[in-house]
């Protein structure tokens, strides 16, 4: 806990998953290398959020130091039809065990690789006006066959 009180705590909120396709390189700048990793489909799983993902893409920056910086932007399809836009950015370790997964199609868990995200919500359905009104995290891994999955947790 910090000095001046109440340490912030985490509440599960949902879990999604995304098929990717292969990563597109722009050549490395001065930066590090612009990848362009498109999403073509997925699933969103909760209790108060369920719903498809139809496509979206992460604009990443792979740096010499070993750490990608995310530039995520996706949509939603709630089962009651509402539309969720979705942004977030994030950093992911490019370690061993991740270049792997996205080398060779291979998985990773939660703990192989330091993948957290910050995604930011914004929607003009009341059902859902809970998610513009929170700070979230999002921790991610590989699940094998270019899915990524990430579990989502609303801070408190």
């Amino acid at each position: 806990m910090g000095p001046g009180g109440k340490e912030p705590g985490l509440v599960y909120e949902f879990s999604y998953n995304a098929q990717l396709k292969p990563p597109m390189a722009f050549g490395p700048g001065h930066n590090g290398t612009r990848f362009y990793v498109e999403a073509t489909e997925g699933r969103v799983e909760g209790e108060r959020l369920s719903g498809r993902l139809s496509g979206g893409g992460d604009w990443l920056l792979a740096g010499a130091d070993g750490w990608g910086r995310l530039d995520v932007r996706t949509h939603i399809t709630a089962d009651d039809g509402a539309a969720v836009f979705v942004c977030y950015g994030g950093i992911l370790e490019l370690n061993d065990a991740v270049m792997a997964a996205v080398t060779a199609g291979g998985a990773t868990d939660f703990g192989e690789q330091y993948f957290r995200t910050a995604p930011v919500f914004e929607t003009g359905d009341p059902n859902y006006a809970w998610l513009t009104q929170n700070v979230f995290l999002g921790m991610g891994h590989f699940l094998g066959g270019g899915v990524v999955e990430y579990d989502v947790y609303r801070v408190t």
